[in-house]
């Protein structure tokens, strides 16, 4: 896409939340086409993957498994420290570092008996500065590329395509929809791996017009401004910015985890800082479809990252903190 990486994602959300704080009121936006809107996007990241782009995944996931590892080592300490420093509980504060989902790591706070407000707040300056900063960075950085990325060659644009061939992908759409409640991410992982299923086969999707994956960031950008309250934002007072110079931090360890992953294995710079980034799938897949990197691989391993964050982190989590309550005792 022409347009900047995630702008029709930023320019909505950034209006919404400048309207809540002018008109003091918030507003309603219709799940069903927020969810859509996530569905089309798991379907245009699902269009680049082939057996070429699996094949190049599989050297990546052991030493990108073990960085993810380090990067969650990193930010835990980062809250455990800020913990010392501030009047914040231990819970609470490495909750609100872990580059995890939003959603996910406010669920998982309150199962902990953290306070979640403040893991709301923070997490909501965490999620605002990786999409300023990550898109922004990566393309300084590598907006000048000419390299095609590799799961792209395989990837045939298709031509002509009929309304019959657009009709594939209620497939995926309808299972998503079925399916969104019982595995995270599921609105948008689940249509990206139908697509994926599809795709492999000798079916020839079409590609999605341009126009209706603009309608959806835009859709997107405006239901990520619906959950954030400017009263929360504001109750976090001076707390907010040493977790937003954690954040920055946390960012910048990803940047230098990044270059490791590419020195280590073959992938090239913008697609192996993309995929380290504690960003969202969504906006790092977009980012890297703008700046040369590689969507396909972008995508899979940041879901990667995100399955690792919500199904091990707070079982980890859990066990390390009763344990040390109970040494205490």
């Amino acid at each position: 896409m022409a347009f900047y990486p995630t702008s029709m994602v930023l320019g909505p959300f950034m209006m919404i939340i400048v309207w809540k704080y002018i008109r003091k009121k918030s507003y309603i936006w219709p799940n069903p086409l927020k969810n859509s809107s996530l569905s089309i996007l798991g379907i245009y990241f699902g269009l680049y993957f082939s057996l070429a782009s699996l094949q190049i995944i599989v050297p990546y996931l052991l030493p990108y498994v073990f960085i993810t590892i380090c990067l969650i080592i990193i930010s835990i300490t980062i809250g455990l420290l800020l913990s010392k420093w501030l009047p914040i509980d231990q819970v609470t504060s490495v909750f609100s570092t872990i580059p995890g989902g939003l959603t996910e790591m406010v669920i998982a706070s309150e199962d902990m008996k953290a306070k979640s407000s403040y893991v709301l707040i923070f997490q909501t300056i965490r999620l605002i500065t990786v999409l300023f900063t990550v898109p922004t960075t990566a393309v300084l950085l590598f907006q000048t590329t000419s390299s095609q990325p590799e799961s792209l060659l395989a990837y045939h644009e298709p031509t002509a395509a009929s309304l019959l061939t657009y009709g594939w992908f209620i497939i995926p759409i309808a299972v998503g929809f079925f399916f969104k409640d019982k595995i995270p991410a599921g609105i948008v992982l689940i249509p990206m791996l139908l697509t994926v299923g599809i795709n492999l086969t000798i079916i020839d999707l079409p590609s999605i017009p341009e126009w209706i994956l603009i309608v959806a960031q835009i859709s997107v950008g405006i239901s990520l401004a619906q959950n954030i309250s400017i009263k929360d934002i504001k109750s976090g007072g001076v707390y907010c910015i040493p977790y937003f110079l954690a954040s920055m931090l946390i960012i910048s360890v990803s940047f230098g985890l990044g270059i490791l992953m590419s020195v280590i294995t073959t992938m090239d710079h913008a697609t192996a800082i993309l995929s380290i980034a504690p960003g969202g799938l969504i906006e790092m897949g977009l980012t890297a479809s703008s700046v040369g990197g590689d969507p396909a691989v972008v995508s899979s391993l940041q879901m990667i990252r995100i399955f690792m964050i919500i199904t091990i982190v707070p079982v980890t989590l859990k066990w390390y903190f009763s344990r040390k309550h109970k040494i205490h005792e």
